[in-house]
């Protein structure tokens, strides 16, 4: 048997705000954007490159507008792997995206979290060993 992930639900508060965020700020791709009644719609975006794509999924009552930007308990949520973490953190930045850290190295690569406007929390990193030293473009 053959298995992949291939999207991942995120509540958000509104979709327009979530697509201006995640497709313009972070440069993914709108997949998808079905009216399914007047008050839902179908809205799927993805990283350049492919991957998972998350289903951008407006909150529909008190229990789920409660998980808006706390789905994973104040923890980081989502990891979004690049090739080339100076140009995207530095990229992000200038879209305005709040990171709440600086970048560090780590064993597994360099990383920094940022947050979404909604609350959720991410981890811009580059895999890749943990050497010491300047992280390159930083």
């Amino acid at each position: 048997m053959s298995a992949r992930i291939a999207t991942v639900t995120l509540v958000v508060p509104d979709y327009d705000a979530a697509i201006g965020f995640y497709c313009g700020a972070l440069g993914f791709d709108l997949l998808e954007d079905t009216l399914l009644s007047q008050a839902k719609r179908w809205v799927r975006v993805a990283p350049k490159g492919g991957g998972t794509a998350l289903l951008l999924a407006r909150a529909d009552g008190a229990v789920q507008a409660t998980a808006i930007g706390a789905q994973a308990g104040g923890r980081v949520a989502f990891f979004l792997e690049t090739d080339d973490f100076a140009r995207d953190h530095k990229a992000f930045m200038s879209a305005g995206v709040e990171f709440l850290e600086t970048p560090r190295r780590e064993a597994y690569g360099v990383v920094a979290v940022f947050a979404d406007p909604f609350g959720n929390r991410w981890d811009l990193i580059q895999p890749g060993g943990g050497e010491s030293g300047q992280i390159s473009g930083m």
